[in-house]
């Protein structure tokens, strides 16, 4: 008899994602010379909860059976007391599982764009440092379909376009370092394989606290969607992050192929030539020049482009805009000049 249908479907997700790194790798590895190269490291970002214990029993199964080591992970956000005990906890249950090697990071959480978006920030540093201290070929996170469906929706929420739509990514991060392997599969799937397998799982108490948008979000309005629209609302969500994707890829790739042809000489902006583009590409485009200038991605909002696009589309002889990280925007001889104010 073969593994609970939960159990195999994580393995399988994972097996996919283990080959399609092993496919990144290979021909790397090949230019070197024709000893057996070093098996690549995988590492798990694992909280304990239920998605990320599933997706570390998954790795530990699926990377041995391909020549892949795999290793572990746990940040400690030091939001909760006890939080460094759990993290230890964590670290026990991934050595138990076989992973190696597996450790436990400490952080220190800022202020900037609000507690979630701080304590994400923290996470992902400490997870690229291991990785580059490790030299890991990628670091597996266990985001579910249910959280694509939320992203989705905050993302809505912010009226940020179609990139906030999007989602996360399959694949992210330098050199598509991040993998998320479970973002096809519910995340009942996820605790249902944990209990079959008998595995621990953490609840965090964050994910029911009010408090916290997309604890309200997830406890709240997604039910309170499915109730009014009925079920299916987010596996909706989370088609639409793909489609969202393959557009906003689209539009990107315009948008930086068209940059180079509305700059003079000098590397300006020209109002006349930008008047000229898609709304789309035109305000990709000066959100790229903004942060370019030092405005910080995760605060430059959808009305801060607008409020430079009429510059460009409304010029009536207003004066410059305030942007996030000092940065002023403002229209100069038929010039657009964004820098740091």
């Amino acid at each position: 008899m073969g593994p609970h249908p939960a159990v195999a479907a994580i393995r399988l997700a994972v097996r996919r994602v283990l080959h399609d790194i092993l496919d990144d790798h290979i021909p790397a590895r090949q230019d070197t010379d024709h000893e057996r190269p070093p098996a690549p490291l995988v590492l798990v970002a694992c909280s304990g909860g239920a998605d990320s214990m599933a997706l570390a029993s998954a790795l530990a199964f699926e990377a041995p059976r391909l020549g892949i080591r795999a290793g572990g992970i746990t940040v400690d956000h030091g939001l909760q007391a006890g939080s460094d005990l759990r993290a230890q906890e964590v670290v026990l249950r991934l050595r138990g599982l076989g992973l190696d090697p597996v450790e436990a990071a400490t952080v220190t959480v800022g202020r900037d764009g609000g507690p979630e978006a701080a304590a994400r920030d923290a996470r992902y540093a400490a997870l690229d440092a291991a990785a580059v201290r490790h030299g890991a070929a990628a670091v597996l996170l266990g985001h579910t379909r249910d959280d694509q469906a939320e992203t989705v929706l905050l993302g809505l929420a912010r009226g940020s376009g179609i990139r906030s739509l999007s989602g996360m990514a399959a694949v992210s991060g330098a050199d598509g370092r991040y993998r998320r392997p479970f973002l096809q599969l519910d995340r009942q799937t996820a605790r249902k394989a944990c209990m079959v397998q008998s595995l621990p799982v953490w609840d965090d108490p964050h994910n029911t606290d009010p408090a916290y948008t997309r604890s309200r979000l997830r406890h709240e309005g997604l039910p309170a969607l499915e109730k009014a629209l009925g079920k299916g609302v987010i596996e909706a969500l989370a088609r639409t992050a793909q489609l969202s994707r393959d557009d906003a890829d689209a539009l990107d790739a315009w948008a930086s192929q068209a940059e180079a042809s509305v700059r003079d000489a000098a590397g300006l902006l020209e109002c006349a030539k930008l008047y000229a583009l898609p709304p789309a590409v035109r305000r990709r485009i000066l959100r790229r020049a903004a942060i370019e200038a030092g405005a910080p991605a995760g605060s430059l909002f959808a009305r801060h482009i607008e409020e430079v696009d009429r510059l460009i589309t409304g010029w009536r002889g207003q004066g410059a805009i305030n942007l996030p990280g000092k940065v002023v925007a403002q229209r100069q001889g038929g010039r657009l000049v964004i820098r740091q104010g």
